[in-house]
């Protein structure tokens, strides 16, 4: 009998952070929950952060992933938006990482190719393929749509990473 794992997709945002849970059983995948962790821009940034930390740990809570995936940052010419990406970045590492999760990180490309087959697929594109691939599957916004897209892209490479690490153990041992 294959187990079921459930996994947690985040899209790092300073306004929003997006995430979205998925339940992994062999090749089966099904939605279990998606939404939108939102800080208030009128507060500091520190503040801010953690609004989004409490936000983060409360869905660990509710929904007790057993792994999470973060989309790594891509580069933009505006240095404070990208500082600011960065840190919303480190809370969507960290709280999963104290919560006893192992965190995966995915490039934006290697997820939208993994999704929809095309590295450089549109947020509508996305969003489409997400609730295609996940039956009765609403997704609460841009941003948990592409939290749900990194979860399905944890869900395919967890697989290659887990029998690549198997794999090398037998070797270590031979």
């Amino acid at each position: 009998m294959t187990e079921t794992v459930r996994l947690l997709g985040l899209d790092p945002g300073l306004r929003a952070m997006g995430w979205g849970v998925i339940d992994v059983t062999g090749n089966r995948l099904a939605h279990v929950a998606n939404g939108t962790i939102t800080s208030d821009s009128k507060l500091s940034l520190a503040e801010r952060l953690v609004q989004l930390e409490r936000g983060l740990i409360s869905v660990i809570a509710d929904h007790g992933p057993a792994s999470a995936a973060v989309e790594t940052a891509f580069v933009s010419k505006d240095a404070a938006a990208a500082l600011k990406l960065g840190q919303a970045r480190a809370i969507s590492l960290l709280v999963p990482a104290r919560a006893g999760l192992d965190v995966a990180e995915y490039a934006p490309n290697k997820i939208k190719k993994t999704v929809t087959g095309s590295g450089h697929a549109d947020k509508q594109q996305i969003k489409m393929m997400v609730e295609t691939l996940l039956a009765r599957c609403k997704t609460a916004s841009e941003h948990a749509a592409d939290a749900l897209a990194v979860a399905i892209c944890h869900a395919h490479y967890r697989s290659a990473i887990s029998y690549v690490e198997t794999a090398g153990a037998r070797v270590k041992r031979a």
